[in-house]
C-alpha cells in the first residue's frame, strides 16, 4: 500500500530531476531565430570578405573612420525601426537632416551664437516637424507614406529658403567636435589609449551581467536556454570581438564622441522598445491594429509620438551630419532616409511591422556601412554600389518573406 508520505517522497525525487528549462545546442541556436543568426553570419562574411580583398580594411584608422562616416545612419535607423515596427514608414527623414542642419548653421555660422543654440534650435526643428506628421498620421488619418513623400519636399524646400541656396561653414570649435572629437589621454597610454579599453571594458561585463540575468530568468520561467557551455562561449566571443574593436580604436584616435552618443541612444531605445509600456503598444500596433484598440491601446496618441520620436532623432542625426561635415549645405541628407529603411529592413524588421529590434537595426545599418565603405576602398564605381545595396535590400526582404511562408506552413 502507497502512503502519502511515499506519494510526497516520489513527488519530491520527480521535482528534482526534472530539469528547469531545456537548453537548445549550436544548431538549435542558430535556428532559433533564423532571421537574426543569418544576419550576424551576413555580417561576419562581409568582413571577412572585405578584410581579405583589401589589407587595409580592418586597419584601426578605416575602422575609425567607418564609425565616424555611418554614424548618422544608424542615428537616424534607431527612430526608423520604430516607425517600421508601429507598420508606418518614414520619407522625410533626409530632407529633415538638412533641415536641422541649415537651422544650426544659420545661428552659430551665420549669426555667430553659440554652438549648444545652434543644436537646440534644430532639435526644437525636429520635434516640430515630428508633431506636424505626427498630427496628419494620427489624427487626421493619411497614410505615412503620403505624409512623409510631403514632407520631404516641405522639409527641402525649406532648407533652400533657410540657407537661401547657399551652403554655411565653417562650425569649428564645440559643434565641429560632436562628430570629429575623441575623447582619449584621460588615463594614459603609450599608443594605446586605455581609457577607450576601459569603457569598453565595463560595456563587456555590463553585457555578461545582464545575459546572466536573463538567462536565470528563463530558467525560473522553465524556457528554453542555451546550454552553459554554448552560454559562456558566447559571452567570450562577444567579449573578444568587442575588445578587438576597442583595442583599434585605442591604437587610433580613442573614442569618438560620436559612438558615445550612439551607445547612449541604443541602450535608451532598446529599453524603451523592450521594457515600457510605449514600446509594447508599438509592437501591438504595427503587429494587429485591430486588436490593439481593443485592447485599449490609445493608438492616436502612440502613432503621434513615434513621429514626434522620429523628428528628435533626425534631427540628432542632422547635427551630427552637419558636425561631420562641418557645415550645411541645400542638398545634404540626400537618400538618407533610403540608407536608414534598407538598414532596418536588413536588420530583420518586417515589411508589416510589429517585428524588428533596435540591435537588428544597428547590425544592418552596420552592413550597409561596411559594404558602402569596403566597395569605396576596392575603387568600385558609386553606380555599382548601389546596385550591390539594393540586391542585398531585395535579398533581406525576400528572406522575410519565405520565413513568413514557411512559418505559416
Amino acid at each position: 500500500m502507497t502512503t502519502p508520505s511515499t506519494l510526497d517522497a516520489k513527488d519530491t525525487v520527480t521535482q528534482k530531476e526534472e530539469p528547469p528549462a531545456s537548453t537548445m545546442n549550436i544548431r538549435e541556436l542558430l535556428t532559433h531565430n533564423l532571421r537574426q543568426s543569418g544576419i550576424l553570419v551576413a555580417f561576419v562574411a562581409i568582413v571577412a570578405l572585405f578584410s581579405l580583398l583589401h589589407p587595409n580594411f580592418l586597419s584601426p584608422g578605416n575602422i575609425t573612420n567607418i564609425v565616424l562616416q555611418y554614424s548618422y545612419i544608424l542615428i537616424l535607423a534607431i527612430g526608423m525601426i520604430i516607425v517600421i515596427i508601429g507598420g508606418h514608414i518614414d520619407l522625410s527623414v533626409g530632407s529633415l537632416v538638412a533641415l536641422t542642419g541649415a537651422t544650426s548653421a544659420v545661428l552659430v555660422v551665420q549669426n555667430g551664437m553659440p554652438w549648444y543654440v545652434g543644436a537646440l534650435a534644430a532639435l526644437g526643428v525636429g520635434i516640430l516637424a515630428g508633431m506636424w506628421q505626427g498630427f496628419w498620421v494620427a489624427y487626421v488619418g493619411i497614410p505615412a507614406f503620403i505624409v512623409t513623400l510631403a514632407g520631404m519636399l516641405i522639409f527641402r524646400g525649406l532648407t533652400f529658403l533657410v540657407l537661401d541656396n547657399i551652403s554655411l561653414s565653417p562650425f569649428g570649435g564645440t559643434y565641429y567636435e560632436i562628430a570629429n572629437g575623441f575623447q582619449n589621454g584621460l588615463f594614459g597610454g603609450r599608443g594605446v589609449d586605455v581609457f577607450t579599453l576601459v569603457i569598453f571594458a565595463i560595456g563587456v561585463a555590463g553585457y555578461a551581467v545582464n545575459s546572466w540575468r536573463g538567462r536565470r530568468a528563463a530558467i525560473r520561467y522553465k524556457q528554453e536556454v542555451v546550454g552553459l557551455p554554448l552560454f559562456v562561449l558566447k559571452i567570450v566571443l562577444v567579449a573578444a570581438v568587442v575588445m578587438w574593436f576597442a583595442y583599434q580604436l585605442a591604437t587610433s584616435r580613442g573614442l569618438p564622441n560620436v559612438l558615445i552618443l550612439l551607445a547612449f541612444l541604443v541602450l535608451i531605445y532598446g529599453l524603451v522598445t523592450q521594457r515600457t509600456v510605449f514600446g509594447r503598444n508599438v509592437y501591438a500596433i504595427g503587429g494587429n491594429l485591430h486588436a490593439a484598440q481593443l485592447s485599449g491601446v490609445k493608438v492616436k496618441k502612440v502613432n503621434f509620438l513615434i513621429f514626434v520620436n522620429m523628428g528628435l532623432l533626425a534631427a540628432v542625426a542632422g547635427i551630427v551630419y552637419s558636425s561631420r561635415m562641418n557645415g550645411a549645405q541645400p542638398g545634404a541628407g540626400n537618400m538618407f532616409e533610403l540608407d536608414a529603411i534598407a538598414a532596418c529592413f536588413i536588420g530583420g524588421a518586417a515589411v508589416t511591422g510589429g517585428v524588428g529590434r533596435v540591435t537588428g537595426a544597428i547590425i544592418g545599418g552596420l552592413i550597409m556601412a561596411v559594404m558602402s565603405n569596403g566597395m569605396q576602398l576596392m575603387g568600385i564605381d558609386q553606380s555599382i554600389q548601389q546596385v550591390v545595396k539594393g540586391m542585398v535590400l531585395l535579398l533581406a526582404v525576400a528572406f522575410d518573406v519565405y520565413n513568413k511562408r514557411r512559418a505559416g506552413n
